[in-house]
C-alpha cells in the first residue's frame, strides 16, 4: 500500500549532496518521478534519478532550473530544497563576500526556487516545499553568523509562504536537522575534539544520519501531512532541549 500517496508524485529536488541525493533516492523508492538539480557534475552523477545541472546563484538560474524540471517531469508535485554551504569564522574575521556568497545560495537560492515552485503549485490547487533548514536557526552557534542567519530566514520564509498559499492547497514546511554526518561535513567532524564535542551536546548520545532526515522529509512532502504547513521540524536527537 502507498502509505503516504507518493506514487506517480512530480517531484524536484535541489541539491544532490548528502541530503538532498538520500531524500532523491527514497522519494523514487515511495514511487515519485524525481529530478534533482546541482551545479556538481560529480554530485549528480551519483544520484539515480533524472538530473538537471543548474545554477542557483541567481534568480534566473533557480527559476530556470524550476521551469525545466516541470517541463521535463510534465507538472511539479514536490519540491525539496535542500542547498546550502558554511564558512566557520568568527563574525570580526568573515569578510563581505563569504556573507554575500552564504546568504545568496543558501537563502537567495530558497526564495527564488520557492516561489517559482509555488507559482506551479498554486496554479494546480496542490503541492508540497519542503526546505532542509537547521537547528542552526535557532540556536546561537559561534562561527556561524551567515550560515546561522540565512537558516533562520529559510525558516520564515517557509511560514510566510506557507500561510500565503494554504488556501490554495500548498503546504510549504521546513525538517532542521542537528549536526548530521555528511560529506560535507566529515572534515570538520574529523578534528580533534570536534566529534565528541558535538555529540555531548545532544541528549540522544549522538550525530544525526542522512536517514534520520529521509523519514521526516517524506512525511512532509506526502499526502498524510496535508493538515501540517508553516511547521518547522526539529530532526536533532533533542539538541534543540539542551
Amino acid at each position: 500500500m502507498d502509505w503516504l500517496g507518493l506514487g506517480g508524485r512530480k517531484a524536484l529536488v535541489a541539491g544532490a549532496g548528502g541530503i538532498g541525493g538520500g531524500v532523491a533516492a527514497a522519494l523514487a523508492e515511495a514511487g515519485a518521478d524525481v529530478v534533482v538539480a546541482d551545479i556538481d557534475k560529480e554530485r549528480l552523477a551519483a544520484v539515480g534519478t533524472k538530473t538537471l545541472r543548474a545554477d542557483l546563484t541567481t534568480a534566473e538560474g533557480s527559476r530556470d532550473c524550476v521551469a525545466r524540471a516541470t517541463e521535463l517531469l510534465g507538472g511539479l508535485d514536490v519540491f525539496v530544497h535542500a542547498v546550502g554551504v558554511n564558512d566557520r569564522r568568527p563574525v570580526l574575521e568573515t569578510p563581505d563576500e563569504v556573507w554575500d556568497d552564504i546568504v545568496t545560495l543558501n537563502l537567495g537560492s530558497a526564495f527564488w526556487t520557492g516561489k517559482a515552485a509555488g507559482e506551479v503549485m498554486v496554479a494546480a490547487g496542490h503541492g508540497r516545499i519542503v526546505y532542509l533548514s537547521s537547528v542552526s536557526g535557532l540556536l546561537a552557534h559561534p562561527h556561524h553568523a551567515p550560515y546561522a542567519a540565512t537558516k533562520g530566514g529559510v525558516n520564515q520564509l517557509a511560514r510566510v509562504m506557507a500561510r500565503e498559499w494554504a488556501a490554495s492547497g500548498v503546504t510549504v514546511n521546513a525538517v532542521a536537522p542537528g549536526y548530521t554526518e555528511t560529506g560535507l561535513t566529515r572534515h570538520h567532524l574529523e578534528k580533534p575534539g570536534v566529534r565528541d564535542g558535538l555529540t555531548s551536546l545532544v541528549p540522544a548520545g549522538r550525530l544525526g544520519t542522512v536517514d534520520d532526515l529521509v523519514g521526516p522529509v517524506l512525511f512532509l512532502c506526502s499526502d498524510r501531512s496535508a493538515f501540517v504547513t508553516g511547521h518547522i521540524l526539529y530532526a536533532d536527537g533533542g539538541r534543540t532541549l539542551v
